[in-house]
């Protein structure tokens, strides 16, 4: 004969299973929210208008956040994905000017990082995809002697929306980001 399972245990039991999927939700979030890329001033985006060669070519986002293209003008892309902007040059070609525009958003060169602080050669930097804090610190230069690998710091948006984010050497950076390396005291 069994004996019945209280249901305390049962209790405690579910509540460990929603609490754990509940960190692994949590874990997956962060992670996509930091290598979900925006565009922003400094990055140049090829947009292709297929059947019209005159509309499509490649444009340099402006300080602004804005790319200038033909026929429609101005677009604002800052602060979106490509397929957000895919969409946004979409619905402005339909807006009179095309029947059925099938428009292709890409990034081919992204905005620089900065990396600034306890390293040997800070300054402004090509972004490569896929870059962490580590690579960041050894494209300038490495740490200088006084450098503390444990207190680093990337610092992500504009100046109203910039967001501190403290770092590790496996931290995601992302084109614009400004990396932060302080200095230890002994």
């Amino acid at each position: 004969m069994t004996t019945p399972k209280p249901r305390l245990f049962n209790g405690l039991r579910t509540a460990l299973i929603t609490l754990l999927a509940l960190i692994a939700m949590t874990i997956t979030m962060t992670a996509k929210a930091q290598t979900i890329y925006v565009m922003d001033s400094g990055d140049t985006v090829r947009v292709t208008v297929f059947g019209e060669p005159d509309l499509s070519g490649e444009f340099k986002v402006d300080a602004m956040g804005r790319l200038n293209l033909a026929l429609i003008g101005p677009i604002s892309v800052r602060n979106l994905t490509t397929d957000q902007a895919r969409q946004k040059i979409h619905d402005a070609y339909l807006d009179g000017y095309l029947r059925h525009p099938d428009i292709a958003v890409e990034i081919i060169a992204f905005r620089p990082f900065f990396i600034m602080g306890e390293v040997n050669q800070p300054g402004s930097y090509d972004y490569v995809p896929g870059m962490n804090v580590l690579n960041a610190i050894a494209v300038g230069g490495g740490l200088t002697y006084r450098g503390d690998e444990g207190d680093i710091e990337i610092l992500r948006g504009h100046d109203a929306s910039r967001v501190v984010i403290p770092a590790t050497l496996a931290t995601i950076v992302m084109p614009g980001d400004i990396v932060r390396v302080a200095e230890r005291y002994f």
